[in-house]
């Protein structure tokens, strides 16, 4: 008896001997890599954090050689006040939040009735005309600016909130990104919400864009952010600087006469902040969009 209880005992050394080389030798490549993702995470923090820091500075410290990191010389609050004097923040701000808000939801109504057409109905030819469409991002947007330029003059909507969202109404990464988010539903669920009753209408804004919220917001954050940093049109669409967007007013800003780079990065915070807290909060929301077809 002593025998056979003492056999199950000896065994018990062996997996200790073998897992505790791959636990020390885990350790030093979980501290080399941590070290990298500190690294880079300092050099990707390294602009947001001088233009905060040096919105707070004056002439003789960002003039200063070597750069100072800090304002050695006091600060100087002053900066965001002198920006607010030289452009009319308020109202670019507000043209900036309506032309992001016109384009962002019309981009995510566009794509969503495109990605549904593309998926649930029996259209013919349904593949090419998905590659028709998805040829359209392949297109510089500066080939096309002058006739999308001509039609708003035209049109008299030059210096309006519809002449700078009309051309990004609708957009081929939208319709690709929704499409294949649908691909991951049943077709049976469409067939179910039929038997029910349910439109197409009523299936896709009742059942379907719910179950894509992922989607839904990895889309409205790429779309808002696109169209917050947009600069080209903007400065084509618009004269008034009333109605012109915070992209233009930092420009304005660094060709005026006060110019310091104090004010300009002053200016440069206050047109970041949005977008810094929109990546910040919805970051987990464009992961999980973007990979939520990728796995049907």
């Amino acid at each position: 008896m002593t025998a056979q209880t003492a056999r199950p005992v000896e065994p018990t050394p062996a997996p200790k001997a073998t897992t505790s080389p791959r636990r020390s030798s885990r350790k030093p490549s979980n501290v080399g890599t941590y070290l990298i993702l500190g690294v880079l995470f300092l050099i990707v923090l390294f602009p947001v954090y001088y233009g905060l820091v040096g919105s707070f500075m004056g002439e003789r410290d960002t003039n200063s050689f070597p750069p100072a990191l800090w304002p050695k010389n006091g600060l100087h609050p002053e900066n965001y006040s002198n920006a607010l004097d030289i452009i009319p923040l308020g109202n670019q701000y507000l043209t900036s939040v309506l032309q992001t808000l016109g384009i962002t939801l019309g981009q995510m109504v566009t794509s969503a009735l495109a990605a549904y057409a593309f998926v649930f109905l029996n259209l013919r030819w349904r593949a090419f005309w998905f590659g028709v469409f998805l040829s359209t991002m392949m297109i510089p947007f500066e080939s096309i600016i002058i006739p999308n330029y001509l039609l708003i003059s035209q049109w008299g909507l030059k210096d309006t909130i519809a002449g700078l969202t009309l051309p990004f109404l609708a957009t081929g990464f939208g319709t690709f990104l929704l499409r294949q988010s649908f691909l991951s539903f049943p077709m049976e669920l469409r067939d179910a919400a039929r038997v029910d009753g349910a439109g197409h209408f009523r299936f896709l804004f009742s059942i379907l864009l719910p179950l894509s919220r992922p989607s839904l917001a990895a889309l409205g954050i790429w779309s808002a952010l696109s169209a917050w940093n947009m600069y080209f049109w903007p400065l084509l669409a618009t004269e008034d600087p009333k109605h012109q967007t915070i992209q233009i007013g930092i420009s304005q800003l660094q060709s005026s006469d006060s110019d310091s780079p104090g004010m300009v990065l002053a200016g440069v915070m206050l047109a970041l902040f949005p977008t810094l807290l929109l990546v910040i909060f919805g970051q987990r929301f464009i992961v999980r969009g973007l990979t939520a077809g990728a796995v049907k």
